[in-house]
């Protein structure tokens, strides 16, 4: 006896069900694929305590790296109210408490599960280098002092350390390389590449207390005390590299002064580098305080000098020759000034810091020929004081310096490191590099990136959209035809 008609429609029903249930289960585990999440950033928070201003940087990179390295960005830059750690000696605590603004501002922009997982490093420049030396209990206390502050904050704090000239140097090479891509690059296709060797430039910066000179020279490096090595992106770089300490440009202007005193003793001192009409009374301990003074005053000066301004450029450049030893490197290829080792130079520049502020004042940072900076350096330390005071209010801390400033520059660069009429065209002067500060901070960050481990990138099983769509239909078809069935048991067949 065949089946009745109830019961043919329950079996149809059954076996749609099955069917669609099946279906949706073949979809569910034929077609799910791995994908990769993306994964989470890192952040790292660096403080530049230079001489004059201390900074602080917050950077952030993807945490799996590109070939061994971070791929960093800047996210934030803070400059700390008050002058540099190094002048906090008779109040060492507050030099730890200057720094707390900055660092709650920088905290507000990274998550509070990343804040233990921060690394943040304090280094210390020229400024607190002078300092050890004339004082080494001092700079001691003010150590200690940014210590105790920075470790009550919840990151992984590095410490708080004086950082060597040459890697001040070979940090800020870093630094402008990367934001000038001339490291590592995101090509077109979508893949990070290397570019090649010849686009490297090469980076001078000048802080208040020291100078420093870094870049690949075209064959090696001789003297081994004045070369950098270093892995990036899976490629190792060797740069020369040298920190002129002293050099900086308020050592450069206190020492400057100081030669003015010696050379000719008196109450009253005519000062060629400062603008006619312009005349000031300082106190003269403090210009002999400084490690890098090595002479003791006169006897018969007073405690207080009078200080007036010749607006001569002509002395002022012959005043700032004394600054400098040319002679120790006469007759050689390989030296700058005072006897130190330097290859030819190579490639283009980036000169950054004072470098940058002094020639963006005297609007000399558009690639102008080295005979026109130097004819309109001299013309501006022949103005009168009272004609270029009123030309800028409102900015008379540092305008009495912008004529030995920009003079000392041109003889840094021209005479010292020997850059000629036609290799000036190389150098360009810049606040920024690729849309970065340019300073060692990042480079620093780069370099701990390699140090940090990466994570691996969260891994999740996924199906396409069309996918996802059609196996929800045939499980809503499979519930549906369950239910169906059921009904069917219980009200239809029972009949």
């Amino acid at each position: 006896m065949g089946l009745s008609r109830k019961e043919q429609v329950f079996l149809a029903i059954l076996g749609a069900s099955g069917v669609s249930g099946l279906t949706a289960l073949i979809l569910l585990l034929v077609e799910a694929t791995s994908v990769l999440l993306p994964t989470d950033i890192k952040f790292g928070i660096v403080f530049d305590a230079g001489s004059s201003h201390t900074s602080l940087f917050l950077y952030q990179w993807p945490a799996d790296k590109e070939n061994g390295t971070g791929v960093v960005s800047q996210a934030l830059a803070c400059q700390v109210e008050g002058p540099g750690i190094s002048s906090y000696t008779s109040d060492p605590a507050q030099a730890g408490e200057s720094l707390r603004g900055c660092l709650e501002e920088a905290l507000v922009l990274i998550p509070e599960a990343q804040h233990r997982k921060t690394p943040m490093f304090l280094g210390a420049t020229a400024g607190m280098r002078l300092l050890r030396q004339k004082n080494s209990s001092q700079a001691r206390d003010i150590f200690a002092a940014v210590t105790q502050v920075l470790g009550r904050f919840p990151v992984d704090f590095w410490g708080a350390e004086l950082l060597a000239g040459q890697d001040e140097g070979a940090f800020g090479w870093i630094t402008v390389n990367y934001g000038l891509g001339t490291l590592v690059k995101y090509s077109f296709t979508g893949e990070w590449i290397q570019p090649p060797e010849e686009t490297l430039v090469g980076a001078l910066d000048m802080g208040g207390a020291s100078t420093q000179i870094t870049f690949v020279p075209g064959g090696p490096i001789l003297d081994k005390s004045t070369r950098a090595d270093f892995r990036l992106y899976g490629s190792n770089y060797s740069v020369y590299t040298h920190s002129y300490l002293c050099f900086g440009r308020d050592q450069m202007l206190s020492r400057l002064l100081v030669g003015l005193v010696q050379s000719r003793p008196a109450a009253l001192i005519r000062h060629p580098c400062y603008l006619s009409g312009y005349q000031t009374t300082l106190a003269l301990a403090p210009l002999y305080e400084s490690p890098c003074v090595h002479t003791t005053p006169p006897p018969s000066l007073p405690q207080n000098l009078t200080v007036e301004g010749t607006g001569n450029p002509g002395a002022c450049v012959s005043a700032i020759r004394e600054l400098f030893n040319f002679s120790s490197c006469q007759g050689r290829e390989d030296c700058a000034f005072d006897g130190i080792y330097q290859p030819p130079l190579q490639g283009k520049f980036y000169a950054f810091s004072n470098f940058y502020y002094t020639f963006h004042f005297l609007n000399l940072t558009s690639g102008q020929p080295l005979s026109t900076v130097n004819a309109t350096i001299w013309e501006f330390c022949q103005r009168p004081w009272k004609l270029v005071e009123a030309s800028y209010p409102g900015q008379d801390r540092w305008l009495r310096d912008y004529c030995a400033s920009g003079l000392y520059i041109l003889t840094l660069l021209h005479e010292g490191y020997r850059f000629s009429e036609e290799t000036w065209p190389s150098l360009e002067f810049r606040k920024q590099a690729g849309g970065v500060d340019i300073g060692w901070t990042l480079g620093y960050m780069l370099n701990l990136t390699g140090m940090i481990p990466a994570d691996a990138p969260a891994q999740l099983w996924a199906v396409s959209y069309g996918v996802w769509v059609a196996k929800v239909v045939f499980m809503v078809l499979t519930l549906v035809a369950v239910v169906g069935a059921a009904l069917v048991q219980l009200f239809w067949l029972q009949d």
